[in-house]
Protein backbone atom coordinates (compact mmCIF):
# COMPACT_ATOMS: atom_id res chain seq x y z
CA UNK A 1 0.00 0.00 0.00
CA UNK A 2 1.66 3.33 -0.61
CA UNK A 3 2.49 5.68 1.98
CA UNK A 4 -0.16 8.69 2.47
CA UNK A 5 1.71 10.76 3.98
CA UNK A 6 5.40 12.45 2.70
CA UNK A 7 8.17 13.99 4.54
CA UNK A 8 11.05 16.15 2.99
CA UNK A 9 13.98 16.94 4.39
CA UNK A 10 16.32 19.63 3.14
CA UNK A 11 19.23 20.63 3.83
CA UNK A 12 21.77 23.37 2.00
CA UNK A 13 23.68 21.72 -0.17
CA UNK A 14 27.09 20.16 -1.33
CA UNK A 15 29.29 19.88 -4.58
CA UNK A 16 29.06 16.53 -6.49
CA UNK A 17 33.23 16.02 -6.03
CA UNK A 18 35.95 18.44 -5.03
CA UNK A 19 36.46 19.02 -8.74
CA UNK A 20 36.71 22.76 -9.62
CA UNK A 21 33.95 22.64 -12.07
CA UNK A 22 31.97 20.97 -9.63
CA UNK A 23 32.47 23.46 -6.96
CA UNK A 24 31.51 26.01 -9.06
CA UNK A 25 28.78 25.25 -10.48
CA UNK A 26 27.29 24.65 -6.80
CA UNK A 27 28.61 27.96 -5.69
CA UNK A 28 27.04 29.59 -8.87
CA UNK A 29 23.45 28.04 -8.22
CA UNK A 30 24.16 29.16 -4.04
CA UNK A 31 25.55 32.21 -4.15
CA UNK A 32 22.52 33.52 -7.60
CA UNK A 33 19.98 32.81 -5.11
CA UNK A 34 18.29 36.27 -4.30
CA UNK A 35 17.59 35.53 -0.64
CA UNK A 36 21.58 34.45 -0.26
CA UNK A 37 23.01 37.78 -1.85
CA UNK A 38 20.19 40.31 -1.60
CA UNK A 39 20.99 42.59 -4.19
CA UNK A 40 19.58 43.31 -7.70
CA UNK A 41 20.05 40.22 -10.14
CA UNK A 42 22.08 42.46 -12.59
CA UNK A 43 24.88 43.34 -9.81
CA UNK A 44 24.59 39.89 -8.40
CA UNK A 45 24.81 37.82 -11.68
CA UNK A 46 28.23 40.20 -12.41
CA UNK A 47 29.52 39.54 -9.08
CA UNK A 48 29.30 35.92 -8.94
CA UNK A 49 29.37 34.67 -12.55
CA UNK A 50 32.31 37.38 -13.09
CA UNK A 51 34.27 37.19 -9.42
CA UNK A 52 33.31 34.96 -6.49
CA UNK A 53 32.49 31.73 -8.93
CA UNK A 54 36.07 32.16 -11.22
CA UNK A 55 37.55 33.12 -8.40
CA UNK A 56 36.78 31.25 -5.37
CA UNK A 57 36.04 27.90 -6.97
CA UNK A 58 39.41 26.72 -7.18
CA UNK A 59 40.35 27.76 -3.18
CA UNK A 60 37.23 25.88 -2.42
CA UNK A 61 37.82 22.77 -4.38
CA UNK A 62 40.70 22.75 -2.43
CA UNK A 63 39.33 22.52 1.01
CA UNK A 64 36.66 20.25 0.02
CA UNK A 65 39.28 17.91 -1.35
CA UNK A 66 40.73 18.09 2.38
CA UNK A 67 37.26 16.65 4.38
CA UNK A 68 35.91 14.51 1.07
CA UNK A 69 35.47 10.89 2.47
CA UNK A 70 35.54 7.80 1.10
CA UNK A 71 31.64 7.90 1.05
CA UNK A 72 31.44 11.47 -0.77
CA UNK A 73 30.49 14.89 0.76
CA UNK A 74 30.66 14.50 4.56
CA UNK A 75 27.02 16.74 4.28
CA UNK A 76 25.84 14.51 2.19
CA UNK A 77 27.02 11.16 4.21
CA UNK A 78 25.49 12.27 7.28
CA UNK A 79 21.90 13.51 5.88
CA UNK A 80 21.93 10.29 4.16
CA UNK A 81 22.65 8.53 7.59
CA UNK A 82 19.87 10.79 9.08
CA UNK A 83 17.21 10.12 6.30
CA UNK A 84 17.71 6.22 6.87
CA UNK A 85 17.19 6.46 10.52
CA UNK A 86 14.06 8.71 10.23
CA UNK A 87 12.60 6.02 7.42
CA UNK A 88 12.64 3.56 10.10
CA UNK A 89 11.63 5.77 13.19
CA UNK A 90 8.63 7.11 10.31
CA UNK A 91 7.55 3.84 9.75
CA UNK A 92 5.80 2.91 6.33
CA UNK A 93 3.06 5.25 6.57
CA UNK A 94 5.65 7.77 5.56
CA UNK A 95 7.55 8.43 2.78
CA UNK A 96 10.25 10.46 3.54
CA UNK A 97 12.86 12.09 1.00
CA UNK A 98 16.17 13.87 1.43
CA UNK A 99 16.73 17.05 -0.55
CA UNK A 100 19.32 19.59 -1.11
CA UNK A 101 18.34 23.52 -1.39
CA UNK A 102 21.03 23.69 -4.13
CA UNK A 103 22.87 20.61 -6.06
CA UNK A 104 22.03 16.52 -5.43
CA UNK A 105 19.36 15.29 -4.63
CA UNK A 106 17.08 18.23 -5.79
CA UNK A 107 13.81 19.31 -4.11
CA UNK A 108 12.49 18.80 -7.44
CA UNK A 109 13.26 15.19 -7.94
CA UNK A 110 12.61 14.38 -3.91
CA UNK A 111 8.89 16.39 -4.80
CA UNK A 112 8.58 14.11 -8.07
CA UNK A 113 9.16 11.08 -5.63
CA UNK A 114 6.19 12.34 -3.02
CA UNK A 115 4.00 12.66 -6.28
CA UNK A 116 4.42 9.63 -8.29
CA UNK A 117 3.73 7.98 -4.86
CA UNK A 118 0.41 10.16 -4.12
CA UNK A 119 1.29 11.60 -1.38
CA UNK A 120 -2.21 13.19 0.38
CA UNK A 121 0.11 15.67 2.57
CA UNK A 122 3.60 16.52 3.23
CA UNK A 123 5.63 17.98 5.83
CA UNK A 124 8.44 19.97 4.85
CA UNK A 125 11.41 20.30 7.16
CA UNK A 126 13.94 22.38 6.59
CA UNK A 127 17.35 21.36 8.30
CA UNK A 128 18.40 24.46 9.67
CA UNK A 129 17.61 25.39 13.85
CA UNK A 130 17.39 29.10 13.41
CA UNK A 131 15.31 30.60 11.02
CA UNK A 132 17.11 32.61 7.85
CA UNK A 133 15.90 34.00 4.84
CA UNK A 134 18.89 33.06 3.11
CA UNK A 135 17.86 29.07 4.58
CA UNK A 136 14.76 28.52 5.52
CA UNK A 137 13.19 30.89 3.89
CA UNK A 138 15.04 30.00 0.42
CA UNK A 139 13.36 26.01 0.78
CA UNK A 140 10.19 26.96 1.11
CA UNK A 141 10.03 29.82 -1.70
CA UNK A 142 11.72 26.98 -3.46
CA UNK A 143 9.07 24.50 -2.34
CA UNK A 144 6.21 26.39 -3.32
CA UNK A 145 7.49 27.35 -6.33
CA UNK A 146 7.40 24.00 -7.77
CA UNK A 147 4.34 22.91 -6.17
CA UNK A 148 2.75 25.84 -8.41
CA UNK A 149 3.15 23.65 -11.46
CA UNK A 150 1.20 20.62 -9.94
CA UNK A 151 -2.41 20.22 -10.79
CA UNK A 152 -3.19 18.87 -7.38
CA UNK A 153 -0.98 20.24 -4.74
CA UNK A 154 -1.32 18.01 -1.55
CA UNK A 155 -1.76 19.16 2.58
CA UNK A 156 1.27 20.68 3.09
CA UNK A 157 2.65 21.28 6.61
CA UNK A 158 6.14 22.80 7.14
CA UNK A 159 7.95 22.63 9.72
CA UNK A 160 10.19 25.96 11.77
CA UNK A 161 12.75 26.97 13.06
CA UNK A 162 13.65 24.32 16.06
CA UNK A 163 16.75 26.38 17.71
CA UNK A 164 14.74 25.79 20.99
CA UNK A 165 13.65 22.37 20.86
CA UNK A 166 14.64 20.52 24.22
CA UNK A 167 15.83 17.50 22.18
CA UNK A 168 17.61 19.71 19.49
CA UNK A 169 19.08 21.14 22.78
CA UNK A 170 20.09 17.96 24.52
CA UNK A 171 21.17 16.25 21.27
CA UNK A 172 23.77 19.01 21.27
CA UNK A 173 24.79 18.67 24.31
CA UNK A 174 24.91 15.24 24.04
CA UNK A 175 27.38 15.51 20.92
CA UNK A 176 30.04 17.07 23.75
CA UNK A 177 29.72 13.80 26.09
CA UNK A 178 33.64 13.11 24.81
CA UNK A 179 34.62 16.35 26.51
CA UNK A 180 35.18 17.54 30.13
CA UNK A 181 34.41 21.53 29.67
CA UNK A 182 36.35 21.83 32.76
CA UNK A 183 39.54 21.03 31.02
CA UNK A 184 38.85 23.64 28.38
CA UNK A 185 39.26 27.71 29.39
CA UNK A 186 36.47 28.82 27.39
CA UNK A 187 33.37 27.44 25.22
CA UNK A 188 32.38 29.21 21.90
CA UNK A 189 29.19 29.03 19.91
CA UNK A 190 29.93 29.72 16.71
CA UNK A 191 26.94 30.23 14.44
CA UNK A 192 27.04 30.94 10.00
CA UNK A 193 26.65 34.90 10.15
CA UNK A 194 24.24 36.73 8.13
CA UNK A 195 24.98 40.35 6.27
CA UNK A 196 23.49 42.86 9.29
CA UNK A 197 21.10 44.11 6.34
CA UNK A 198 19.20 40.67 6.24
CA UNK A 199 18.85 40.88 10.06
CA UNK A 200 17.09 44.64 9.38
CA UNK A 201 14.82 43.35 7.02
CA UNK A 202 13.25 40.82 8.70
CA UNK A 203 13.12 42.65 12.28
CA UNK A 204 9.40 43.11 13.45
CA UNK A 205 10.94 45.59 16.42
CA UNK A 206 12.97 48.95 16.73
CA UNK A 207 15.89 47.53 18.79
CA UNK A 208 17.54 45.72 15.83
CA UNK A 209 21.11 45.27 16.58
CA UNK A 210 20.92 47.48 19.89
CA UNK A 211 22.79 46.39 22.81
CA UNK A 212 20.90 43.50 24.51
CA UNK A 213 18.33 43.17 21.94
CA UNK A 214 19.21 39.54 21.41
CA UNK A 215 18.78 38.60 25.65
CA UNK A 216 15.81 37.14 25.54
CA UNK A 217 13.20 35.84 22.90
CA UNK A 218 10.29 38.23 22.72
CA UNK A 219 7.34 39.29 20.20
CA UNK A 220 9.94 41.76 17.70
CA UNK A 221 12.61 39.47 17.84
CA UNK A 222 11.20 36.30 17.43
CA UNK A 223 11.79 35.33 13.67
CA UNK A 224 15.60 37.12 14.04
CA UNK A 225 18.68 35.10 13.06
CA UNK A 226 20.52 36.03 15.44
CA UNK A 227 18.36 35.87 18.44
CA UNK A 228 17.74 32.73 17.83
CA UNK A 229 21.44 31.92 18.15
CA UNK A 230 21.43 33.68 21.59
CA UNK A 231 18.62 31.90 22.37
CA UNK A 232 20.19 28.03 21.75
CA UNK A 233 23.16 29.23 23.29
CA UNK A 234 22.17 30.02 26.37
CA UNK A 235 19.91 27.14 26.52
CA UNK A 236 23.02 24.86 25.56
CA UNK A 237 24.74 26.23 28.56
CA UNK A 238 22.32 25.85 30.95
CA UNK A 239 22.19 22.26 29.89
CA UNK A 240 25.94 22.00 30.05
CA UNK A 241 26.00 23.94 33.30
CA UNK A 242 28.61 26.51 31.51
CA UNK A 243 28.61 30.07 33.52
CA UNK A 244 27.88 32.94 31.38
CA UNK A 245 31.18 34.07 32.27
CA UNK A 246 32.99 30.57 30.15
CA UNK A 247 30.95 30.99 27.07
CA UNK A 248 30.71 33.53 24.10
CA UNK A 249 28.38 33.40 21.11
CA UNK A 250 30.31 34.33 17.44
CA UNK A 251 29.65 34.40 13.81
CA UNK A 252 31.54 32.77 11.49
CA UNK A 253 32.13 32.76 7.58
CA UNK A 254 31.45 36.38 6.24
CA UNK A 255 31.45 36.90 2.51
CA UNK A 256 32.09 40.53 0.92
CA UNK A 257 32.88 43.73 2.64
CA UNK A 258 29.61 45.21 4.02
CA UNK A 259 29.10 44.55 7.78
CA UNK A 260 27.87 41.22 8.97
CA UNK A 261 26.52 40.07 12.56
CA UNK A 262 28.89 40.56 15.30
CA UNK A 263 30.77 39.18 16.78
CA UNK A 264 33.32 37.82 14.18
CA UNK A 265 34.44 34.46 15.22
CA UNK A 266 38.10 34.97 13.88
CA UNK A 267 38.40 37.99 15.84
CA UNK A 268 36.79 36.51 18.67
CA UNK A 269 39.20 33.76 18.70
CA UNK A 270 42.05 35.76 18.52
CA UNK A 271 40.99 38.13 21.63
CA UNK A 272 40.46 35.19 23.51
CA UNK A 273 43.68 33.42 23.08
CA UNK A 274 45.23 37.12 23.54
CA UNK A 275 43.94 36.68 26.99
CA UNK A 276 44.99 33.93 28.24
CA UNK A 277 41.96 31.62 27.11
CA UNK A 278 44.07 29.23 25.18
CA UNK A 279 42.05 26.20 24.78
CA UNK A 280 39.22 27.13 22.91
CA UNK A 281 35.92 23.99 22.84
CA UNK A 282 33.44 25.32 20.13
CA UNK A 283 30.12 24.10 19.23
CA UNK A 284 28.50 25.11 15.67
CA UNK A 285 24.50 24.45 16.41
CA UNK A 286 23.51 26.26 13.21
CA UNK A 287 24.49 22.93 11.65
CA UNK A 288 23.11 20.25 11.88
CA UNK A 289 25.28 17.96 9.79
CA UNK A 290 29.50 18.74 9.80
CA UNK A 291 30.51 20.09 6.87
CA UNK A 292 32.81 22.32 4.95
CA UNK A 293 32.13 25.27 7.63
CA UNK A 294 32.25 23.26 10.93
CA UNK A 295 35.03 20.32 9.50
CA UNK A 296 37.36 22.92 7.68
CA UNK A 297 36.41 26.44 8.85
CA UNK A 298 36.47 25.62 12.71
CA UNK A 299 38.78 22.68 12.79
CA UNK A 300 41.41 23.81 10.40
CA UNK A 301 41.16 27.39 9.95
CA UNK A 302 40.15 28.49 13.15
CA UNK A 303 42.80 25.98 14.84
CA UNK A 304 45.34 27.89 13.20
CA UNK A 305 44.38 31.50 13.96
CA UNK A 306 43.88 30.40 17.90
CA UNK A 307 47.43 29.01 17.39
CA UNK A 308 48.79 31.98 15.36
CA UNK A 309 47.66 34.32 18.37
CA UNK A 310 49.14 32.53 21.01
CA UNK A 311 46.62 29.71 21.86
CA UNK A 312 46.99 26.03 21.90
CA UNK A 313 43.95 24.18 20.67
CA UNK A 314 40.93 24.47 19.16
CA UNK A 315 38.45 21.78 19.72
CA UNK A 316 35.26 21.10 17.57
CA UNK A 317 32.29 19.45 18.94
CA UNK A 318 30.40 17.57 16.44
CA UNK A 319 27.33 18.37 14.88
CA UNK A 320 24.45 16.41 16.09
CA UNK A 321 24.48 14.21 12.66
CA UNK A 322 22.26 11.53 12.68
CA UNK A 323 22.09 11.20 16.43
CA UNK A 324 19.28 9.46 18.10
CA UNK A 325 18.22 11.79 19.96
CA UNK A 326 18.24 14.39 17.17
CA UNK A 327 15.87 11.77 15.32
CA UNK A 328 13.49 11.96 18.17
CA UNK A 329 13.63 15.98 18.17
CA UNK A 330 13.02 15.71 14.04
CA UNK A 331 9.64 12.95 14.87
CA UNK A 332 8.24 15.19 17.55
CA UNK A 333 8.41 18.45 14.87
CA UNK A 334 6.86 16.54 12.61
CA UNK A 335 3.99 15.26 15.32
CA UNK A 336 3.61 18.58 16.43
CA UNK A 337 2.86 20.50 12.85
Amino acid sequence: MAAKKGLLLVNLGTPDSPAVPDVRKYLKEFLLDARVIDIPALPRNILVRGIIAPFRAPKSAAVYAQIWTDEGSPLLVYSKRLLDKVKQRMGSEWQVELAMRYQKPSIASALSSLKENKVEEITILPLFPQYASATNGSVLEKVMELLTTWENIPHIHTVGAFYDHPLFIRACADAASAFDILDWDHVLFSYHGLPERQIHKAAEGNSCLQKGCCDTIHVGNRNCYRAQCFATSRLLAEALHIPAEKYTVCFQSRLGKTPWIRPYANETIAELAQSGKKRLLVFSPAFVADCLETLYEIAVEYDQECKHAGGEKIQLVPAVNDSDVFVSCIEELVARN
